[in-house]
């Protein structure tokens, strides 16, 4: 499958991702800032190309429903989310990329607020879209508002994003089209992912639980809005344009490397330590699981954990097989402090492999995120957590990477969770 070998591609170039080389001419922080903008663009880049490839595989099953053209989309799904998970290391210092990010991948979300559900689903307590049902409805009403939905647009997706102000109610972006492609995981902490039949696409009496129509126009306005917002953020990182990028190397390059460095320690410990294995394994909690409907949040995670790594050592495996390479904060690491250079990148080479050690769970073992969380799975349970340590621990080597570079009190955010 071709998801499957741009997965190992990547992988075994994640894993030698900390063999970096510190010995080359002195970099400059200007250097470093400008090809830590060349990763970005590279980054969404393929991302977008990705989602024009999920775009095609959506268009071919709606051409013609069956069990095939739903798997391929599904693949689709699976090899847009090598890249864009790898871009999510921009969000967390820069304003536009943070502003931007909900309506892509927010999560987690009640699904009833888009499609069929089964009765007493688990949803947020007081949500009053989550039974919505946009699918099944021409008109929504919220609290003393009527809403016209009979037109499925990518505009109308836009604007119910967090409808009556709740982040639940995600209508647009990469899980929506998740729930779309593969409906509920109705599996708990068992094996199995969601199973949404074919035959939900079908036209006329092959049509299962109804509004086919509907939930066809839903898929592919999801899918248009994705390409859209792609190509607004690959726009803000071309060079030489009037963009964001131009804003944030017109800066001091002190204060490019400093959101350059929060940006790592905020995903590395608030967010994918803290919000995306924390949250899930404390609770025991499949609701709060990242790629909840199909069962990828191993893959999920450790593409998050590589785009943490691409910025210390200033490299980007692309989804062509080829390799971006630049200056890197390890190598101004290095010029300072060999041996600083040293432990961050043993820490880094440490982290990516325990982190990955979830994806060998679920690829060699069949035991995925899911099952790994569940309250009498204590082995899971370590490994999730060995994860997490290693990640607490990573955020300590971009510290000590900031503080080499005489960038003090980084501070990452640690989304109010204690390690």
């Amino acid at each position: 499958m071709q998801f499957n070998r741009l997965v190992l591609a990547v992988t075994l170039g994640g894993l030698l991702s900390a063999c970096a080389q510190t010995s080359t001419p002195a970099v400059t922080k200007d250097q470093v800032v400008e090809h830590y903008a060349d990763i970005a663009l590279a980054v969404y880049r393929d991302s977008l190309t990705a989602a024009q490839n999920l775009d095609q595989a959506i268009a071919a099953l709606l051409a013609n429903p069956g069990e095939q053209t739903l798997t391929n989309a599904r693949s689709a799904w699976l090899a847009a989310r090598v890249p864009y998970q790898q871009s999510e290391v921009f969000r967390f210092s820069n304003p536009v990329v943070d502003d931007w990010e909900g309506q892509l991948n927010a999560w987690p979300l009640d699904e009833g607020l888009i499609d069929y559900v089964t009765p007493g689903y688990q949803h947020e307590l007081g949500n009053p879209g989550a039974t919505a049902n946009i699918i099944a409805s021409t008109h929504l009403q919220v609290g003393g508002e009527r809403l016209d939905v009979t037109d499925i647009t990518p505009d109308l997706l836009a604007s119910l994003n967090e409808l009556a102000g709740s982040e639940a109610n995600v209508a647009s972006g990469y899980h929506a089209i998740e729930f779309l492609l593969w409906g509920q995981d109705l599996n708990g902490t068992n094996a199995g992912a969601g199973e949404r039949p074919w035959t939900d696409y079908a036209t006329g009496k092959d049509c299962t639980h109804g509004n086919c129509d509907r939930r066809r126009d839903y898929l592919q306005a999801a899918s248009t809005l994705l390409i859209q917002d792609l190509q607004y953020m690959t726009a803000q990182w071309q060079a030489g344009q009037d963009n964001y990028r131009a804003e944030l190397t017109a800066l001091p390059a002190e204060e490019g490397l400093r959101r350059m460095l929060f940006g790592m320690g905020s995903l590395s410990l608030g967010e994918l330590a803290g919000e995306r294995m924390k949250v899930a394994l404390v609770a025991n909690s499949v609701e709060d699981e990242h790629d909840c409907f199909s069962d990828n949040t191993h893959h999920s995670h450790y593409y998050n954990e590589k785009g943490i790594s691409n910025l210390m050592f200033g490299t980007y495996q692309r989804i062509d097989g080829s390799t971006l390479q630049g200056p890197s904060l390890l190598q101004l690491v290095a010029q300072q402090d060999d041996q600083a250079a040293a432990n961050i990148s043993e820490q880094f080479r440490t982290s990516e492999q325990e982190v990955y050690q979830l994806v060998q769970s679920a690829e060699l073992n069949k035991v995925y995120f899911d099952q790994l969380i569940a309250a009498d799975n204590p082995e899971g349970n370590q490994l999730v957590q060995n994860a997490i340590n290693a990640l607490v621990e990573q955020t300590r080597a971009i510290e000590l990477a900031a503080n080499t570079l005489g960038i003090n009190n980084l501070n990452p955010d640690t989304a109010d969770h204690e390690f």
